[in-house]
Formats: structure tokens, C-alpha cells, sequence
């Protein structure tokens, strides 16, 4: 029975005598194959940058309007007797919009129309009596003076009654009512809004920076995005830059327009977005994403390195960010080396190596 238990324990021995062997064989086998890394370095990989020169586009938004866009008032003030028109009405050249109450109008109009008559009169006589010698020529010229004065009082009360209806000048809609029937409005006040009804008239009014206004030319190619069908773009060229800022938020505003026909869905006021190419080119770097750290108001910061030994962190403006990369407008100059992988354990200095 003893010497039963003395063969068991033996095999038992021989078994574990064999795993132990065998781990020890894999352990020395895989220390051999396992790259030992230097503790003081951190591994990461790098990017050979490569410039990327050509156009960048300038974002802006801003809202849609149409080149004939006016105010209308009337030349006299007034009470209002009636507006015929309501906010988004079609209306034809020549269509009577608004008209004021024309009891006191019509009241300055007569009382000119006496005082010609009279001047008339005054100078048909003088006339007769200078012919007789009884009247003198100062007095024939006062009395031509008197009616001259007559006939341009009468002629400006007659305009004034004129523009005491708003007409439409051309086809178009009427986008705002600033007054309603009954209303006492001043001379000059604004009473309608109205734009024309062609669709070769849609702008898009955008606000830039000095930096970016400073880039753009007239005629430099745009494309639109509304945000009815923000997927669609528009061409477009810029037709015009404002020559002074908005005293309200520092922008300065480029028109843009459609160089096709406008969507048909259009309004006044609705929000657009472009992208505008302007001609002088300017250089940018497309980088990893990954690459870009701390990115905050329009810049952020990189690694780089030039021995390969150590990294370097650098300042980069930051330009459009696309979904697998950022566009750097500045900082990458003087290096051809990026870190793109392992820059978040690493410092300005931090020794690094470079795997493949």
C-alpha cells in the first residue's frame, strides 16, 4: 500500500515538473520576441506634412433680401384713409396701395388755385394800365413776379395731392405694413415695404470680418446654402462689399447673387449660409484629426518634432474641420514632422520613439 501511494506521488511530481518546464520554455520564447521600450520614452507616430496649396473658402451667414427692396411714404402727412393692401399681397405696376384723407389737401389746393387766379387777374390789369400809361413798369413786373410765384405755389400743392397715394412703381409684393387705416402718420414715415417679383433680384446679404472682407473681390465665385434645403448649394459671385462696418457688430457686409435662377421658395429675411472662394489663395496644411489638441476659438495646439528624439508643442490657427481631418491655416511653416499618435501623454520636450 506504501509503495502504491510512492509510484502515485511520483507521477504527480513528473506531471508538474513538466508544466513548470514547459511555462518557463514559453515565458523565455516570448521575452525574446517582446521589444523592450526605453521607460523615459513615450512611443507615437508620425506624419510627414505635406502643404496643401490652392483657394479655402470664407464662411458667412447672413439673410436673403432682393435688389429692390423700398420703403414707401407719403410726401404729406396725413391720416390715413385706407391701405389696400395686407403683408404678402401680390400687386401690379401702378396699383394704388395707400391714400391719405384728402380734406386738407384738397383745402391747399384751392386756396393756390384763388391766389393764381387773383395773381392773373392782377396782372392782366396792370397790364391794361401800363398800355394806358397810367400804370408804372415796377409795377408790371411785381405783378408778373406775384404771378409766377402763383402759378409754382399751385404747382406744388397739385404734386403734394399726387403723392398722397402710395403707388406700386413695379410687379411685386408687399413684405411689410408699418401703419393701418386711421392712422396720422408724418411726412416721409414709412407706411409700406415692397420688393419686385423677379427672381434674378435675390441677394444674400453676409457679415465678415475685416480679415476675411479684406480677401474677398468682386466676382469672386460663392456657393449658397439655405436652410430650407441645406444639402442643395447655390452658385453665386459676390456683387458688391460694403465700404464701412456695422456699427452694431463690428462685420462688414458682401453681397452675393444667385448666378443662376433663385429658389423659388425665397422670402425677405430668411437665413442663408455661403461659402465664398476668393482669389487669393492662401496656404493650408489638412492634418489628422487625432493631431489637434485643446482646439479653442479658432486655434489650438500640435506636437512636432525635428531630431525624432523629442516632441515640440506649437500653436496652430485652425481653419475648417472635416470629419477625418483639420484644415491649419497657420504654425506648421518650418516643421515636416507631426505626431499623430500618442500626443495626449506628452509634454513640450517629452522624449519619444518613433514606431513604425
Amino acid at each position: 500500500m506504501n509503495t502504491s501511494k510512492t509510484i502515485k506521488g511520483l507521477i504527480t511530481f513528473s506531471i508538474l515538473l513538466g508544466l513548470v518546464i514547459s511555462l518557463g520554455a514559453c515565458s523565455t520564447s516570448e521575452s525574446k520576441d517582446k521589444v523592450e521600450i526605453p521607460v523615459d520614452k513615450i512611443p507615437v507616430k508620425v506624419w510627414t506634412i505635406e502643404k496643401f496649396q490652392g483657394t479655402i473658402p470664407l464662411h458667412g451667414s447672413g439673410q436673403f433680401t432682393t435688389e429692390d427692396e423700398t420703403i414707401l411714404s407719403f410726401k404729406t402727412g396725413g391720416i390715413i384713409s385706407e391701405i389696400h393692401v395686407s403683408e404678402g399681397d401680390y400687386v401690379r405696376k401702378g396699383q394704388t396701395l395707400a391714400s391719405l384723407d384728402l380734406t386738407e389737401i384738397n383745402t391747399s389746393v384751392i386756396q393756390a388755385q384763388l391766389g393764381y387766379e387773383k395773381a392773373l387777374r392782377d396782372y392782366e390789369r396792370i397790364q391794361r394800365l401800363l398800355t394806358d400809361s397810367v400804370a408804372t413798369l415796377e409795377q408790371s413786373q411785381n405783378s408778373k413776379t406775384a404771378l409766377d410765384i402763383a402759378v409754382q405755389s399751385l404747382k406744388a400743392v397739385q404734386f403734394n395731392k399726387e403723392y398722397s397715394e402710395i403707388k406700386a412703381q413695379k410687379d411685386g409684393y408687399v413684405l411689410r405694413k408699418y401703419a393701418n387705416s386711421g392712422q396720422q402718420i408724418g411726412s416721409g414715415s414709412p407706411v409700406l415695404q415692397v420688393s419686385g417679383a423677379v427672381k434674378d433680384n435675390w441677394k444674400l446679404k453676409v457679415a465678415l470680418s475685416d480679415k476675411d472682407w479684406a480677401l474677398v473681390s468682386e466676382g469672386d465665385t460663392a456657393h449658397i446654402h439655405t436652410s430650407v434645403n441645406p444639402e442643395k448649394s447655390y452658385l453665386a459671385e459676390v456683387s458688391s462689399k460694403a465700404r464701412q462696418a456695422n456699427p452694431m457688430t463690428g462685420t462688414y457686409s458682401v453681397e452675393l447673387k444667385f448666378r443662376n435662377d433663385a429658389p423659388a421658395y425665397l422670402a425677405s429675411g430668411m437665413f442663408g449660409t455661403a461659402d465664398i472662394y476668393s482669389a487669393q489663395s492662401t496656404k493650408a496644411w489638412n492634418i489628422p484629426y487625432e493631431a489637434l489638441l485643446d482646439a479653442n476659438g479658432g486655434y489650438g495646439f500640435v506636437f512636432v518634432t525635428e531630431s525624432g528624439e523629442t516632441a515640440k508643442k506649437v500653436s496652430v490657427k485652425v481653419g475648417k474641420i472635416y470629419p477625418d481631418k483639420v484644415q491649419i491655416l497657420e504654425g506648421l511653416e518650418s516643421y515636416s514632422k507631426l505626431i499623430i499618435s500618442g500626443s495626449a501623454y506628452l509634454n513640450d520636450n517629452s522624449s519619444i520613439l518613433i514606431q513604425q
